[in-house]
């Protein structure tokens, strides 16, 4: 079986030697979170030798083996960079999640923050490669040194979407079950709409995010859901009539049945909402929902 923590062919860099640590950390120090490394290269897991789901997991069990590997274009750092730079003999290890080729129509779904599986790292888009962030493998730091950088944020504002999007696969939030059922009929047709030609799809595509408020609270008996579909205030032109048929769609109040008895939507930029409606309202995402129990 192959070895997949061995320095990269395809890096052009030595091993590092027994001189150890401050080889590593020189080495490292440019490093920064989001940078890759492309090459053929292999994703190692576990995988239960009585169940294996994956066609190398069931490879790995014929080989009588409990790990698994997988062959992947490369992979993105995910480990902060402040964590990255430190020592490695205080903190020798890394977080990297594989590289994995997309469809063009897939790569601007997940620039648009639409997949929040994937990463986008505008380093490596011109080669439609993204991160897989449901697969995360550890590596020592010595592995990342011998690799050969490519850098994935060219600027603070990729940086922080990038990080962002680290945060946002972690932290989703889980609304109730029957909140998902009262607004997919409007998630589907912003979804069906968006790369339409019209007023409608123009202003679906200058959606940055949207965000949701209950009032007072998710597990209130009575509850007042507010949606903010916030705009990139870089757009050349605001689609008023657009936006006016995204609202009209609106899911409506449930004031005979249900919980929620009233539903209100406002489109905005950034600079519009508040500080507090920011923090006390969820992200919604805009091809599925994530659920919990009521």
């Amino acid at each position: 079986m192959h070895t997949p923590l061995e320095p990269q062919g395809a890096s052009g860099v030595g091993a590092v030697d027994g001189a150890g640590g401050e080889q590593v950390d020189q080495r490292i120090a440019a490093w920064r979170q989001g940078d890759c490394v492309v090459g053929g290269d292999w994703f190692l897991f576990r995988t239960n030798t009585k169940n294996p789901l994956t066609d190398d997991g069931k490879a790995a069990v014929a080989e009588e083996a409990e790990n698994a590997e997988t062959s992947v274009r490369g992979f993105a750092v995910l480990t902060q960079t402040c964590d990255l730079v430190r020592s490695c003999v205080d903190r020798p290890f890394a977080e990297v999640s594989p590289l994995v080729e997309v469809n063009d129509q897939v790569l601007r779904e997940i620039e648009r923050g639409r997949r929040p599986n994937y990463g986008f790292i505008p380093g490596v888009a011109d080669r439609r490669l993204v991160a897989d962030l449901d697969r995360v493998m550890t590596v020592e730091k010595a592995v990342v040194a011998v690799w050969q950088r490519i850098e994935g944020c060219r600027t603070d504002e990729d940086a922080r979407r990038f990080s962002l999007a680290l945060a946002r696969k972690r932290a989703r939030t889980a609304f109730p079950d029957d909140f998902v059922a009262f607004a997919r009929p409007l998630m589907a047709r912003m979804s069906e709409r968006h790369d339409r030609q019209s007023d409608e799809g123009r202003a679906l595509r200058s959606l940055r995010e949207i965000r949701v408020r209950a009032a007072p609270s998710w597990d209130a008996d009575a509850v007042e859901v507010m949606f903010w579909f916030i705009r990139n205030d870089d757009e050349p032109a605001f689609e008023t009539q657009g936006w006016e048929h995204c609202l009209t769609a609106l899911p409506r109040p449930q004031s005979t049945s249900g919980r929620f008895v009233r539903v209100d939507g406002v489109v905005l930029t950034l600079d519009d909402l508040t500080a507090r409606d920011y923090v006390e309202s969820d992200p919604l995402d805009l091809d599925h929902l994530s659920t919990r129990r009521r």
